[in-house]
Formats: C-alpha cells, sequence, structure tokens
C-alpha cells in the first residue's frame, strides 16, 4: 500500500503579507476564504493523497508564497476515514452547490433571452411545433400503390456488357499474347 501524505503549513515567504497570500491561494484554489484561512492553523487544505500529487500541491502554495512541509499519513486509522469521508461528502456538496447555482445561472439566462425575442416570433415558433401533429401525411395516400413497369431494355444492355467484359478477360487471361501486338 502506498504511504500518504498531507501537505501543513510551514510558514510565509519573506515579503509575504497573510491576508494578501490567503485571498490569491483562495481564489487559485477556487475555495473560500474560511477554509484556506483554517489552513493557517494547521487544519488540512488538501486530502491525503499520494507523494508526487502532494509536491504538486507544495509547489501551488509555494508559488503564491507560503511555505509548507509534507507530513506522512497513516491511512488505516478510524478516526482519518472519517475525516476523509467528512471531507468527501463536504466536496460533493460542494460540487452539488456549484452544478445547482450554474444551472439556476443558465435558467436566468434563457429566461433573458425569451423576453427578448419579440412576441411574433415567439408565436410563430409556438405555431411551428404545434402543425407537425396535425399533419396527415400518410394517412391521405393509399400505402399499396402499385409499382410502375419500367423499360428493361437499360438492364438488358448493362447486363449485356458486363457480359462481353467479362469473355473479353476470360479470353486475355486465356491468351496472354493475343492482345500484345
Amino acid at each position: 500500500m502506498a504511504e500518504n501524505f498531507r501537505v501543513m503549513f510551514a510558514g510565509l515567504a519573506k515579503d509575504t503579507d497573510r491576508a494578501h497570500a490567503i485571498s490569491q491561494l483562495a481564489t487559485r484554489l477556487k475555495a473560500p476564504t474560511a477554509k484556506v484561512a483554517a489552513f493557517f492553523e494547521n487544519k488540512p487544505l488538501f486530502a491525503p493523497c499520494e507523494k508526487e500529487k502532494a509536491l504538486k500541491q507544495a509547489k501551488i502554495l509555494a508559488s503564491v508564497g507560503i511555505k509548507s512541509k509534507l507530513a506522512a499519513v497513516e491511512s488505516s486509522t478510524g478516526t482519518s476515514n472519517s475525516e476523509t469521508s467528512s471531507q468527501r461528502d463536504e466536496r460533493i456538496f460542494n460540487a452539488l452547490d456549484y452544478i445547482t447555482s450554474s444551472l439556476i445561472r443558465i435558467e436566468e439566462k434563457l429566461d433573458d433571452l425569451e423576453q427578448r425575442l419579440p412576441a411574433n416570433q415567439q408565436q410563430a415558433t409556438a405555431d411551428e411545433d404545434e402543425d407537425w401533429q396535425t399533419d396527415d401525411i400518410l394517412l391521405d395516400e393509399e400505402l399499396t400503390t402499385p409499382i410502375k413497369k419500367r423499360s428493361n431494355i437499360l438492364l438488358f444492355s448493362l447486363i449485356a456488357m458486363v457480359v462481353i467484359l467479362l469473355v473479353v478477360l476470360g479470353l486475355s487471361f486465356a491468351f496472354p499474347d493475343l492482345l500484345s501486338v
């Protein structure tokens, strides 16, 4: 089993303001500022993960002027499982909240667009939607219409042409010296 690591707060870089670092990190991670501020009191900001991913998280923190350290985490304890599940539940609720707010914004934009359309165009689209249901396309015509007889001259000429070409091809294979003059 791979060992998991957690990124922990170690300090601020020289010439880095705490409030500025919190706001930059919150915007970069798209996380609430309260959660980022809690990171400065040694609360976890990221879930335990593999070493490579933890190093990437540390690089993100370093880019905004936050010094961090990696701490090994045992994943077999019961408390960490409950913390992990609560963090997972929190992430799920955050994602659902984001999706819901996005759907609400899309619905509002659609309402605005509908209000901008002229009433005549709305009536025309409503009429078009209803027209397809009232058309009796197949019911007016008889379903068993007789097939019209066509002349078979074209069919017979094509068959004759294919037969002639096959005979010429067979002769060219049978007597290859005959055609090379």
